[in-house]
């Protein structure tokens, strides 16, 4: 750029155009603190934007441009107009035009933090089941930002207030999540959660593990995974240094890291991190992506199909996931 922004330039999604993502975008990005945070840039279907506009009643002028370059300190918000045809796709359903539009916003987000020309990706909504239809060879979020930008690896965070959670496993059926839980998944794991958390902040992270099974298992009476795998890999990070508890029975570490005895919680598998982050405060939860070349946060919540169109949509969770980009964002990438 010409000249360095005073300000982060966040290029944000607006995810499914079919969900609530373009309402929670507009009324997002529509408040005060998100403008004084950063310069969000966002990314999709000028035409989805303004039928969102109408549907929320928020007072917000667009700004059509072509590039980042030209984003600029205005009362008009920029906007990448990617005409992919979102505005055909009927509210409140799955749809192949739903999923190539969310799809073409996430490749354009996350080509501008490639070239330097974003800091930071915050994410709205988008479903599977559209992505699908269109064609697009990934399942989810992750797995498209895996692929555009040929990291080897993702890690999921999830952050509401002082509570911090990773997913050691995410979308898996619940009977195989034991499978997974091993050792060597554990050690490995933790230890990339560790790294990512010094880029984050934290010289010597306090981590926890939390356990499987109820009561940490009860000394095998309720199940020997914490004996046998989480225990062994917990004391072997420790003798590599380290600071890491564990296993931790599920119904304590969650308060435990809330009230600050650890900086972050290893949950083992999704319901069981995100049942304790969304319960504590649903809508100011963000999930971020690291190990990424940037930083992606986005919203906790899905496209909510249910409730697009019907003014309900809650922006709170799109303002945090912003607030988030702008805050961490450029530190997160100076500490790569």
């Amino acid at each position: 750029m010409a000249e360095q922004q005073a300000k982060p330039i966040i290029a944000v999604t607006i995810g499914d155009p079919a969900g609530v993502g373009p309402e929670t975008v507009v009324k997002a990005v529509a408040t005060g603190v998100v403008q004084q945070a950063c310069l969000p840039l966002i990314c999709g279907d000028l035409a989805v934007l303004d039928r969102a506009v109408q549907i929320t009643g928020v007072d917000l002028a667009f700004r059509a441009i072509e590039s980042p370059q030209e984003v600029a300190e205005q009362d008009a918000l920029a906007v990448v107009d990617l005409h992919a045809g979102g505005e055909n796709a009927p509210i409140g359903k799955i749809s192949r035009e739903g999923g190539l539009a969310a799809f073409s916003a996430i490749e354009r987000a996350v080509s501008y933090c490639l070239h330097g020309e974003a800091i930071a990706v915050a994410t709205a909504p988008i479903n599977k089941e559209s992505l699908r239809e269109a064609g697009v060879p990934y399942l989810d979020h992750t797995a498209i930002l895996k692929g555009l930008t040929g990291a080897s690896s993702a890690l999921t965070m999830f952050m509401t207030g002082s509570l911090r959670v990773f997913f050691m496993t995410r979308h898996l059926p619940f009977r195989e999540i034991a499978w997974h839980i091993t050792k060597q998944n554990i050690a490995s794991y933790t230890r990339e959660c560790a790294s990512q958390m010094r880029r984050l902040g934290f010289p010597q992270p306090k981590l926890a593990v939390a356990a499987l099974n109820p009561h940490g298992g009860e000394h095998g009476m309720f199940g020997d995974e914490e004996i046998k795998e989480i225990a062994p890999a917990i004391e072997e990070l420790r003798r590599e240094g380290l600071d890491v508890s564990g296993p931790i029975p599920a119904d304590a570490v969650f308060h435990l890291a809330k009230e600050g005895e650890y900086d972050a919680v290893i949950s083992l598998y999704h319901d069981q991190g995100h049942i304790a982050t969304k319960t504590l405060d649903f809508y100011r939860t963000v999930s971020l992506t690291l190990a990424l070349p940037f930083l992606r946060t986005s919203v906790d919540h899905g496209t909510a199909f249910d409730i697009a169109g019907t003014r309900k949509a809650n922006e709170l969770s799109m303002v945090e996931a912003i607030l988030a980009a702008a805050n961490y964002g450029p530190a997160w990438r100076v500490g790569a």
